[in-house]
Order: C-alpha cells, then sequence, then structure tokens
C-alpha cells in the first residue's frame, strides 16, 4: 500500500478532501503536500506542505528531494479551470500541460531506481469530449475537445500513456465528472455554477444560473456527468491500488463513474431543500461561451469498464446530495 504520497493541488476543493481523506484511510502515511501557496496539512498525518510553482521545471525536482523522500504515489490535481483556461490560452497551457510535463520527467527521473514506477494519478476532464459524439460514451470514444481546457488536459493524457508505455511511470488518468456541490468559493471553471446554483442560495445568497434566462428556458433541460465530492474522493484513493495489468493495454484512461443530472433537475432538488426562497436566489443571466463549452461536454456513459475496476458511483441522484450539504451547513 503506497506510504508517500505528493498532492500537487493540495490547496484546492479536491487536493484538500484528498489529504484529509488519505490521513484517514491510510495507515502511518507521508504526505507531501503542494501548490502555489502553502496547502493546510492535516493535523493527524506526517506531512510537508510547499510553496511551489510548477511551471519552472527545477521547482517540479524539489518535490522528490524533501525529508520523505521520493513519493510512491503522485496525485496530480494541480491545473487552471475550464473557463480560466479560455480566457488565458497562453498561461492555461503553461499550467495544465507544461507544469504536468516536467512533473512527469522529475517522475521518471527520481522513479528511475524505485523498485515499481511511481504511480502517477492524474484528474482529467470531460473537457476531452466535444464535437459529434455517440448517444453514451464508451471507452473507445474519440476525444475531440472544443476548448482550451480541454485540449491542455488531453494533449497531458497523450503524455502520462506514453510514459507508462515506456515505463517511466505507471499512470492513471481520471476523467472526473463535473462535481457537485463544491463547498467553498465558486472556481473559474466553466461548470462552477453547477455548484453556485445549490450552495449560494442555501447561504442566503444570490447566484447566477449563465444557462437559460429564466426558469421557464429550454435550455435548463441541459444534462451534465455528475458527482458528488465524496464519491470523487473515494474513486480517487482506489485508483492508487488498482494493478497496474487491470487497465487496458493501450490507455490508462477510465472516466468515473457519475450519473445524469439536468439544470432543472438541479434547481428542483434545491427548491425541494431550502423552499422557493432559496429558489428564487437564483437569477439568470445566458452566456454563450459557457453555455458553448457545457454543450460539447457528454451526459451518459457506459459505466462497465470503471465499474469492473472496482470504481463506485453515487445512488439517489441530486437529492440527497443537496439533502447532505444543507445538514453540513447546518452543522458548520
Amino acid at each position: 500500500m503506497s506510504k508517500t504520497i505528493l498532492i500537487t493541488g493540495a490547496g484546492g476543493y479536491l487536493g484538500s478532501l484528498l489529504a484529509n481523506a488519505l490521513a484517514t484511510s491510510v495507515s502511518e502515511v507521508r504526505l507531501i503536500l503542494a501548490d502555489v501557496t502553502p496547502p493546510a496539512a492535516p493535523s493527524n498525518a506526517q506531512a510537508i506542505a510547499i510553496k511551489t510553482d510548477l511551471t519552472i521545471p527545477k521547482e517540479a525536482h524539489t518535490l522528490f528531494q524533501t525529508e520523505f523522500g521520493v513519493p510512491d504515489t503522485i496525485y496530480c490535481l494541480h491545473g487552471i479551470m475550464s473557463r480560466g483556461s479560455e480566457d488565458n490560452f497562453d498561461f492555461g497551457l503553461k499550467v495544465n500541460v507544461d507544469s504536468v510535463r516536467f512533473l512527469l520527467q522529475a517522475a521518471r527521473e527520481h522513479g528511475s531506481r524505485a523498485t515499481a514506477p511511481i504511480k502517477f494519478i492524474f484528474a482529467s476532464s470531460l473537457a476531452v469530449y466535444g464535437g459529434s459524439l455517440p448517444e453514451i460514451i464508451t471507452p473507445s470514444t474519440i476525444a475531440t475537445p472544443q476548448g482550451a481546457y480541454g485540449m491542455s488536459k488531453l494533449a497531458s493524457e497523450l503524455f502520462i500513456n506514453e510514459f507508462s508505455r515506456r515505463g517511466f511511470i505507471d499512470g492513471r488518468i481520471l476523467r472526473l465528472p463535473t462535481i457537485v456541490v463544491r463547498a467553498g468559493a465558486p472556481a473559474a471553471a466553466t461548470s462552477a455554477f453547477m455548484s453556485s446554483i445549490i450552495r449560494e442560495p442555501l447561504r442566503g445568497l444570490e447566484s447566477v444560473c449563465p444557462i437559460g434566462n429564466s426558469l421557464d428556458s429550454p435550455e435548463l433541460d441541459l444534462s451534465v456527468w455528475v458527482a458528488s465530492p465524496e464519491t470523487t474522493i473515494k474513486n480517487l484513493i482506489i485508483a492508487k491500488d488498482i494493478p497496474a495489468d487491470r487497465f487496458a493495454s493501450h490507455s490508462r484512461v477510465v472516466y468515473l463513474p457519475g450519473f445524469t443530472a439536468t439544470i432543472r433537475e438541479e434547481l428542483e432538488a434545491l427548491e425541494t431543500v431550502g423552499g422557493k426562497e432559496a429558489l428564487d436566489l437564483v437569477k439568470f443571466k445566458d452566456d454563450p461561451v459557457d453555455r458553448r463549452l457545457v454543450l460539447s461536454w457528454p451526459a451518459h456513459f457506459d459505466l462497465s469498464y470503471p465499474l469492473s475496476l472496482g470504481f463506485i458511483q453515487d445512488v439517489g441522484g441530486m437529492l440527497p446530495i443537496v439533502q447532505k450539504l444543507k445538514k453540513d451547513m447546518e452543522h458548520s
């Protein structure tokens, strides 16, 4: 079982949740937590918090030279989110492609003397899909992104697959569903509204839905592939313990299980949990860029392959997720 684990992007929402979950689930784990600002470390684990800029090549090497030594598992979670990549193309490439390549090269170099290649778990995205897609996505569906974020994620996937093919690393590429509901401040992601139209109204704050112009808009029937934060974290942990030979021989890519939900179903769950007063806090301002990007993402997947690997999925749809968020808010 993995004992020394590096998490990049450890100060972000998923990174912080993952660090806390690993501290609880892995005995005697040692965590190397890296981000552009020093991330908070769990109090119940040995941990090192490192401020680093991985767009600088030499910075990646420092993560393999701490007192904990070379990690046997890396969670590569850092990145610039979808709308941020679309609006700042060059910076998106530096963070989402160049820094991942620098980290891969460092893992290749520092892991070369290990008994087994370093496990490299990469958080990819459904934004790699686009264009004309089949009704149901399968592992053989070709990725044709229609945005800078998806393009950069796909480019990094190709590097990880090649490094795995050559035995430099043991890659596991996870295409994550849209995560709802994310706690904390809104992110610079096209899909961030899927959380904010639930989270903010339950706090008594207004939120803007960039899809459609009113509750009657047909655009609210747009479907999105989603998963809860809890299930996503469990699947990230499951990924590190899957034997390498269980993955397809030609690719280390696997899309994680989720479920299909419409924006309208989200709002219906919000009204059920928070009442009409919460629903009335959702305002509508259609954004053509956001709508184009979200429309390019698939919402239906054949789960045979990821479930066969041991990954899990949410049950019950949106309502239990929104109910849990409300309960967590009341006890925080």
